[in-house]
């Protein structure tokens, strides 16, 4: 990775943070990091902690309406610009800032034109008086990278993808999962037991009874696979744990956890939220390819590695970033994760497996090889009375959240969740 952009002395004030802008968006769309790993890098020798917001938020923003902006900048070249050129970027950045942030279009361009010093200053902002001139917009249904848009549509039909289009183009509403009905919690709608939605921008550390560690953020998606789990009935592992909300509910809900991941970053954040909510656990640091646990479990929750673009509404570079390639390594780890996983059940016991991606080969498709392999595992189907309104189970008692359920009431991220049992 190149060094952190440094600021010299003759960039003028608000063009630092479009240089990071630039430098976090190279990363994402060239080299394939994901946004919020490259932000640190991008960010350094940035003084303050609003321009690297503003760094983020410029760059989410470019990644959410790409190809329409894009479009946007081909309609007044003569000539199209590469994709990777330095030109195109500033254009991205310049209009993204101007259409989408409100900022005055004078401080979009100025900001940029720094940014091809040396390069078509006067091309970059003549396509963008251009493009302001003529009141330019982006449609209201965001147009997806052609290759998503191609792979869902072919798995889920073109309503979906019209959806997802629709998805991107806010920022989703913020649900918390409560640790009990009873405690703190800021007012809000709760669309199911132990949750609350509230609206976009809330700000978390500020909202009512965080300090007092009763309820820690998660998608209302992402809060289902321990919701079929229930009860807690005993001991169950939560594989590859962190950052733990999954982990909390099942802790909550009177489970005695062992929670398992390899990252020990990551799970330092893990262990913050249990400091905060009061919440015990067993934390193990290992690679569950390797580790042997010492007992079988009476549960074992595998929210397994994925391509995660089940969560594009809030990691927008994800549709960027999750080719071919990087489903297909993320289906073999999965098959890996389960083969193992399967014989740590004891008799009876029950897996729930979920992945918060929206390709059928990392969901249907890794269960369906599975059973194939495991006829001692049995599916249990979900029934709709253990899902919150609106979500309902496939035909094959499965749960996939897909973009559009809930959408007047915030939407869902996209999740696949399986729950099976050992046969004794």
């Amino acid at each position: 990775m190149p060094a952190p952009y440094k600021p010299t002395r003759d960039d003028p004030p608000g063009v630092p943070a479009r240089r990071a802008a630039l430098r976090l968006l190279d990363a994402v769309l060239r080299r394939g990091q994901a946004l919020e790993g490259a932000l640190h890098n991008a960010t350094q020798g940035l003084d303050n902690s609003s321009d690297r917001a503003l760094t983020h938020a410029i760059a989410a923003q470019v990644l959410r309406r790409l190809a329409d902006l894009d479009a946007l900048i081909d309609s007044a070249t003569r000539q199209l610009l590469p994709d990777d050129a330095k030109a195109r970027f500033a254009l991205r950045i310049a209009l993204a800032q101007a259409i989408l942030l409100e900022t005055p279009p004078h401080a979009a361009i100025s900001t940029v034109l720094p940014l091809v010093d040396g390069g078509p200053r006067k091309l970059v902002h003549g396509v963008f008086g251009t493009l302001m001139r003529a009141n330019a917009a982006l449609p209201d249904v965001a147009t997806l990278p052609p290759a998503v848009a191609a792979r869902w549509e072919a798995a889920w039909g073109a309503d979906m993808v019209e959806a997802a289009g629709r998805a991107i183009v806010d920022q989703p509403p913020l649900d918390l999962s409560l640790k009990s009905e009873a405690v703190e919690h800021p007012d809000g709608v709760s669309l199911a037991p132990h949750h609350v939605r509230l609206p976009v921008g809330t700000s978390v550390r500020a909202a009512e009874g965080f300090g007092e560690g009763g309820w820690w953020v998660q998608d209302l998606a992402a809060s289902l696979p321990a919701r079929l789990l229930g009860a807690g009935k005993g001991h169950v592992l939560d594989l590859c744990a962190a950052p733990g909300g999954k982990t909390m509910q099942l802790a909550a809900a009177g489970w005695d956890v062992t929670a398992l991941d390899v990252s020990e970053a990551r799970l330092a954040r893990l262990s913050d939220n249990l400091a905060r909510t009061g919440l015990s656990v067993d934390v193990v640091v290992a690679d569950a390819l390797s580790w042997t646990p010492p007992a079988p479990f009476d549960a074992i929750l595998i929210d397994a590695p994925c391509s995660a673009t089940g969560i594009f509404r809030r990691h927008p570079d994800v549709l960027h970033r999750a080719t071919a390639r990087v489903i297909a390594e993320a289906r073999d780890i999965q098959a890996a994760l389960l083969a193992r996983a399967a014989d740590w059940a004891r008799p009876g016991g029950t897996i729930v497996y979920a992945v918060c991606s929206l390709e059928p080969e990392e969901g249907e498709a890794q269960i369906a090889a599975f059973r194939a392999a495991r006829d001692d595992f049995a599916i249990v189907p979900v029934s709709a009375d253990e899902l919150p309104d609106g979500i309902v189970p496939s035909a094959d008692g499965f749960v996939r959240t897909l973009p559009g359920m809930l959408g007047d009431r915030g939407g869902l991220d996209g999740f696949f969740i399986a729950r099976m049992t050992r046969n004794g």
